[in-house]
């Protein structure tokens, strides 16, 4: 069985943050604050811990924050470059890794107690973002000071790191997993755009891939919005680019949005004939079915295809809850006919609960619905 995720942050941890801010300030209570940063840890999930050892810096560091982030900054291992392995993440030359989403926290908490600590607190995170991300450090920021954030945003798309560069794209990410939802910015995501435009065509790919997840956030919410960039920065886009936005693109494509599709040259509606198999028709949770779809073209030309499929799952009140599923994406020459399979499991995940009954499944082609079928989840083993 693999490790539990929530060890990542662990006792040796603590105690090499402990071990690295005495280094710096010898007068750190290092054994209070391993003893407090430490308690009943392995009962605390990941979250739980990283905020433990926060809660733990505000007791131990000194009051004054000045003097508190300097020894921060301080005690903070060299940067190391976005595409190094973990084995170069984790050293002894300084604090680095899991233990700054804590350092991260701390800096928060401190802006939150005195808004005059906002400037100190942004530099400190520019620091720390090197280090590990302070994504989520600097949301509740921009929550409560959007625009002042925003001003340094600016600044730092220019910003000789790509960490500091990344932070722009990925902290202010409306949608951020396991971060603050920044419902302004859900609502009116119009603040973000300029620095999107300045990001897009980033030397790293580190920081493109963030400004591509940004905008896909921000399509869940305003399609019409994305849909219109991609229409507008995909004509004469280097790869680079073209690959970012295909990759914002991949949750409006997934739901067959029209103009989204048109812009990527599949609006068109397949012309031939589609055909879905499912076997087994019966499963039980943690089975799997297999999809066989057969598609013969009748066009006089090619047709550029992206097929997926969707699973309507049956919710707990029988209702059902579409979940569109990636597929294949490729040319189908003109005449010819093409087998596609795949196997779709009903193994439990933690975001998804299974419930028995019919299960209908459809293939969609360009977003458009040609071909369905089902299996029966059972309550039992399968008959």
């Amino acid at each position: 069985m693999p490790e539990p995720f929530k060890n990542l942050i662990n006792a040796g941890t603590i105690a090499a943050a402990g071990r690295h801010l005495s280094r710096i300030w010898p007068a750190f209570e290092r054994a209070q604050f391993e003893r407090l940063a430490g308690h009943d840890l392995q009962a605390l999930e990941m979250k739980g811990r990283a905020m433990q050892i926060a809660a733990a810096l505000q007791t131990t560091l000194p009051a004054d924050f000045d003097q508190a982030a300097a020894i921060i900054e301080a005690a903070l291992a060299p940067p190391v470059a976005p595409e190094a392995p973990a084995s170069e993440r984790l050293t002894d030359a300084g604090l680095a890794g899991w233990v700054v989403w804590s350092l991260g926290e701390y800096v928060a908490r401190q802006v939150a107690q005195d808004p005059a600590r906002l400037a100190r607190g942004l530099t400190a995170l520019h620091a720390l973002t090197q280090r590990f991300s302070a994504e989520f450090a600097i949301r509740p920021l921009i929550r409560d000071h959007q625009a002042q954030v925003f001003d340094t945003l600016v600044r730092w798309t220019d910003d000789a790191s790509p960490h500091v560069r990344r932070l722009v794209s990925e902290g202010s990410r409306p949608r951020l997993p396991w971060g603050l939802r920044l419902q302004r910015l859900i609502d009116d995501p119009s603040p973000s755009l300029p620095l999107l435009a300045r990001l897009q065509d980033d030397d790293s790919a580190y920081v493109r891939r963030s400004v591509a997840n940004h905008l896909n956030d921000i399509a869940k919410d305003h399609p019409a919005l994305v849909a219109g960039w991609v229409s507008r920065h995909l004509p004469g886009a280097s790869a680079a680019r073209g690959a970012l936005l295909r990759h914002a693109s991949r949750t409006l494509i997934k739901q067959g949005h029209a103009d989204t599709l048109t812009a990527w040259g599949l609006g068109q509606t397949f012309r031939g004939t589609a055909a879905l198999a499912v076997s087994p028709s019966v499963i039980a949770e943690g089975d799997s079915v297999t999809l066989s779809v057969s598609l013969a073209s009748r066009a006089r030309s090619d047709q550029t295809l992206v097929v997926d499929y969707v699973v309507h799952h049956v919710k707990a009140n029988g209702d059902t809850s579409a979940k569109v599923f990636k597929g294949w994406s490729f040319v189908l020459p003109a005449g010819e006919r093409r087998e596609l399979v795949k196997r779709h499991s009903m193994r439990p995940i933690t975001t998804r609960r299974y419930y028995p009954g019919w299960h209908r499944v459809q293939v969609q082609i360009n977003g458009k619905a040609v071909a369905e079928a089902g299996f029966e989840l059972a309550s039992g083993p399968p008959v």
